[in-house]
């Protein structure tokens, strides 16, 4: 009896203590920070293009969706904003601008808009008026192609209303220079300088310098110009991220910094100075080029502040100018082919030390010859080096030859492209062209047909900060006030979704940035806009009547109209 006993007892079930299991909370279930709610709004995100609120935690989006659902994330601290039906978009971001050309230009003489030469000069003399004597005054913006005589001018005039002070006043473009007789002087201009490689100096009949200098021969002039100190650079760019976050943008890819201003950037950042998503393109400069390939890449720097990781090269020039480096010559100018800015040997090598250091390479090339030599550049580092991902940009891709608009999808290339240039440049593109190279120039549609992606931008300060001008040459490929009628080679627009998506989604992608940035999506930074209508519904003829009435980074309003 005893051993059956003890037996039963080995054999019995072993009734085990209850378990107490803590409720599983989802991390959405957490009270938001902030919930956006009563809004249409355009996530960018295809799982879920279209939601009437969302919410934010940590500065990043945790949830999309219905207002009820929303509501369910407020808690007693949650900062929560009726957007009143209002849309909202993400924040857009300009891929390709100039952040300290726009800082200086905020500090310069504004010639954008000017209609002749007369009034380029009646600025300068205002401007003169408050600048000591002998002290530089710079300007940008002027375009010959908007007066009614479209040649260069000369210093002769420029030179006659500002005899005390030097003057450069670039071309809107960027890729010319005015400038006057002190000026030339302290440079050292005269009949016997030579053009420097990749510039051109015009000249009389007689050899003089008539005061335009084309490319890189502008630098012999403005080396001469003093530079902005750290403090005055600083407050510029400071007063430049206020101008992008009043329009709308959250972010921009640099297309091109020396290393000190890259040094200012990252200072700024770590100061709480900044606030913004900030692409930074390395000049293309041997020293720097040198440093940060030892560096290495760097990303999401300061709490997703800056990102160092992509170089800047030049292929060719502009259009405006004549720079540009066609296949055939100008049509109207036909003993000019334009310039390469840049041997091809150059950007292949550049190519392949990027490849091998983990950086992207961004290349300047607006000519069908000048995307040409970009594209045989990169094919030739990439057969040296395959490289899967690479994401290496063209920047501008305006005129293309039939046959090289498949290579971008091929070599894996982007185009990166503004819509706003096709919409300055259409009114005199086809004297500098003819009309069969016109069907190459600025293809998008034909471009987005072979799969590639077009991150968008201004070029600023090139043309206006203002992204929705971009948007609507997308969509309508027609200026402010409607023309031409049905828009110019109107094939080639680009669908709202995408124009969206050029400025927002592709532009994070283009800078490896799409996990965390480029739409409204659980896990990506809280970036976005509030506009007062709808620029996805509205005739295109409204768009550019938009405004914007709030912008926030990281979940924080950093402007409200």
């Amino acid at each position: 009896m005893l051993r059956l006993l003890a037996l039963l007892a080995v054999q019995a079930p072993t009734v085990a203590a209850p378990v107490v299991h803590a409720p599983v909370v989802p991390p959405s279930a957490v009270a938001a920070d902030l919930v956006v709610t009563n809004a249409r709004v355009y996530t960018a995100d295809d799982a879920r293009p279209l939601v009437e609120a969302f919410a934010v935690r940590g500065g990043r989006v945790v949830f999309t969706g219905s207002a009820r659902e929303a509501k369910a994330l407020t808690g007693a601290n949650t900062r929560v904003v009726d957007a009143g039906g209002r849309t909202v978009i993400p924040g857009m971001v300009d891929g390709h601008a100039h952040f300290a050309g726009l800082a200086q230009k905020l500090r310069s003489v504004d010639l954008v808009g000017t209609k002749s030469l007369t009034e380029v000069i009646e600025r300068v003399v205002e401007r003169a008026k408050r600048t000591p004597k002998g002290s530089w005054i710079i300007g940008r913006g002027w375009d010959q192609n908007a007066w009614g005589n479209t040649a260069f001018p000369t210093h002769e005039a420029l030179s006659a209303a500002a005899p005390d002070h030097p003057v450069i006043l670039e071309r809107v473009d960027g890729h010319a220079a005015y400038v006057n007789a002190a000026a030339m002087q302290l440079a050292g201009l005269t009949a016997t300088t030579k053009d420097p490689s990749g510039g051109k100096i015009i000249r009389d009949a007689k050899g003089n310098p008539t005061g335009v200098l084309i490319d890189r021969a502008s630098n012999l002039v403005e080396s001469k110009v003093p530079p902005l100190s750290r403090d005055e650079m600083r407050a510029a760019l400071k007063d430049a991220v206020a101008r992008m976050h009043s329009l709308g943008l959250v972010g921009m890819h640099d297309a091109g910094a020396s290393r000190e201003n890259i040094d200012l950037f990252e200072a700024m950042a770590q100061q709480g100075d900044l606030n913004l998503r900030l692409y930074v393109m390395i000049g293309d400069d041997a020293k720097a080029l040198e440093h940060y390939f030892q560096v290495g890449p760097r990303s999401a720097l300061y709490d997703g502040q800056v990102w160092v990781r992509a170089v800047k090269l030049y292929a060719d020039g502009a259009m405006g100018s004549r720079g540009a480096a066609l296949l055939e010559p100008y049509s109207d100018d036909p003993n000019n082919s334009g310039l390469l800015l840049s041997a091809p040997a150059h950007i292949e090598e550049v190519a392949k030390r990027g490849l091998a250091a983990g950086f992207q390479i961004n290349t300047h090339a607006i000519g069908d010859r000048g995307n040409r030599v970009v594209l045989d550049a990169y094919e030739k580092a990439l057969n040296a080096r395959p490289t899967a991902d690479h994401r290496f940009r063209v920047e501008h891709a305006q005129i293309l030859h039939q046959d090289d608009i498949p290579r971008f999808a091929q070599l894996g290339v982007i185009p990166s492209m503004q819509a706003s240039h096709q919409t300055s440049d259409m009114y005199w593109i086809g004297k500098r062209l003819g009309p069969t190279r016109l069907y190459g120039a600025y293809a998008w549609q034909s471009l987005l047909q072979t799969g590639v992606v077009i991150p968008n931008g201004s070029d600023f300060p090139v043309e206006e900060v203002n992204p929705l001008i971009s948007f609507h040459a997308s969509i309508a490929r027609q200026d402010a006030r409607d023309w031409p009628a049905g828009g110019w080679y109107p094939e080639q627009r680009m669908s709202r979704e995408d124009a969206l998506r050029s400025m927002t989604l592709w532009p994070a992608y283009a800078g490896f940035q799409e996990q965390a940035m480029g739409s409204i999506t659980p896990g990506k930074y809280a970036d976005f806009v509030v506009l007062d209508q709808d620029i996805m519904r509205v005739p295109a003829s409204l768009v550019l009547t938009t405004r914007v009435l709030e912008t926030w980074v990281g979940g924080k309003r950093v402007f409200s109209r």
